[in-house]
């Protein structure tokens, strides 16, 4: 049985799943290694093995490093700039999100600008759009 695709599917999305609905009704996933157990979600095999312990205890304690933070900080701050909220708070929303893609971009400057640098052209078309000035 097909499963339905959204409507909005690419054809790249679209030909993958045929090729796995394919794949999986010829039965070619059926003895993979580990089938039918649940996944390893804790894996650390990537992390250093004299850092494990520590990672594993700061992560059963809720500690976050505070880039992840920051990020997590700024998807939320993004969702409440689009949700139906009044003109103060979203200011106050842009503001605190503007200091957040600030410092971001600070830290990744002073770290030897690696990664994502941040193009102010391209920010203040995403927070005029955001505020619905097209």
């Amino acid at each position: 049985m097909r499963r339905p695709r959204p409507p909005a599917a690419s054809w790249f999305d679209a030909m993958v799943e045929d090729r796995v609905a394919r794949a999986q009704a010829e039965g070619q996933f059926d003895d993979l290694p580990g089938a039918g157990r649940p996944l390893d979600l804790d894996d650390d095999r990537l992390v250093p093995e004299e850092l494990r312990m520590a990672f594993r205890i700061l992560k059963n304690a809720g500690f976050v490093p505070p880039e992840v933070q920051a990020l997590k900080d700024i998807d939320e701050l993004q969702r409440l700039v689009r949700s139906d909220i009044d003109d103060a708070a979203r200011r106050r929303a842009l503001a605190r999100l503007n200091l957040l893609l600030s410092r971001m971009a600070e830290a990744r400057a002073a770290a030897g600008g690696g990664g994502l640098q941040l193009d102010e052209a391209y920010y203040q078309r995403v927070v005029a759009r955001l505020l619905g000035d097209r």
